[in-house]
């Protein structure tokens, strides 16, 4: 008789389970360890700054303040950014939704108007030797110069700090969009022939999956630039707005609130250009050109 030993269905289930589970701890480990890779670093060096701050500015004299009297002096407006009191006397959050509200729509059409314009100049020669130059003198005016044209022409500030953010960001997604589309592979143009699609057809299969990675980085270049224009412009047509906060706490001689508002321009800056390039690695499947 036999006497080699039978393993039960149960024994075999949990070997094969530990079998399983037994490389989820390196890998663990490893994920953790590219997590602390990105991220201590960047504190590292934060903390190091704020430590330079503290010490060059708690000197008497001084001509900004220390990051502990910038806490202590905005720490209302830290913890309460919602408050509203009419008028201007709003809380940040505020301040920073009017802002976003004028970039999103500014963008916007810029990213339409961009597309269409730098299509049209990719794909057609005649239309690159004729815009391309008006293009590139007028992408050279500096945003805060179009703002009394455009309160000549609105006779207001609101439409007129949203074409100044039109107006700044829709040139690199023009440029980048032409470069993109003048770039598609002959192949693909051949391919298209062969099947015969017809001029929508190619748009969307063939002219906008191709330049993509270039639109996108016009896209982020846009983003940062219309960031940029509207908390300049905000600064001189007044009203609800983060450059119009700025302005104002200048105005009143609080260098902690302008410090506090500039920490918030650049982390929302910073969170608008991910949230492109995000959508850039979906659509692109993370061939964007970075």
């Amino acid at each position: 008789m036999s006497t080699t030993a039978i393993k039960s269905p149960i024994a075999s289930t949990r070997e094969r389970s530990d079998v399983v589970r037994a490389p989820i701890g390196p890998i663990v480990v490893k994920r953790l360890r590219a997590v602390a890779a990105e991220l201590v670093p960047p504190i590292v060096v934060l903390v190091l700054l704020l430590i330079v701050w503290q010490i060059l500015c708690s000197r008497p004299g001084a001509g900004l303040p220390p990051p502990t009297r910038v806490i202590d002096e905005t720490w209302d407006l830290i913890v309460h950014p919602f408050y509203d009191n009419g008028g201007t006397d709003k809380g940040l959050f505020w301040h920073i939704s009017a802002s976003l509200q004028r970039v999103a729509l500014g963008y916007s059409i810029a990213a339409v108007v961009g597309i269409a314009l730098g299509t049209l100049v990719g794909q057609s020669t005649w239309a690159m030797r004729g815009l391309d130059p008006i293009f590139q003198v007028l992408r050279t005016v500096p945003p805060l110069a179009w703002l009394p044209l455009a309160l000549a022409a609105f006779r207001d500030g609101q439409p007129s700090a949203i074409f100044v953010i039109f107006i700044t960001s829709v040139w690199p997604i023009i440029i980048n969009t032409a470069v993109g589309i003048r770039n598609i592979p002959q192949d693909y143009r051949n391919v298209s022939a062969v099947i015969r699609l017809n001029g929508f057809e190619f748009f969307w299969k063939i002219m906008i999956p191709s330049a993509a990675p270039y639109i996108f980085t016009g896209l982020r270049i846009g983003i940062g630039l219309s960031w940029l224009a509207i908390v300049a412009a905000e600064m001189l047509i007044g009203g609800v707005g983060i450059g119009f906060f700025i302005w104002d706490a200048w105005n009143s001689s609080k260098i902690s609130e302008i410090i506090l508002a500039l920490i918030y321009v650049g982390v929302i800056g910073f969170i608008l250009d991910k949230l492109v390039a995000m959508l850039a690695n979906v659509v692109t499947r993370g061939t964007s050109v970075q």
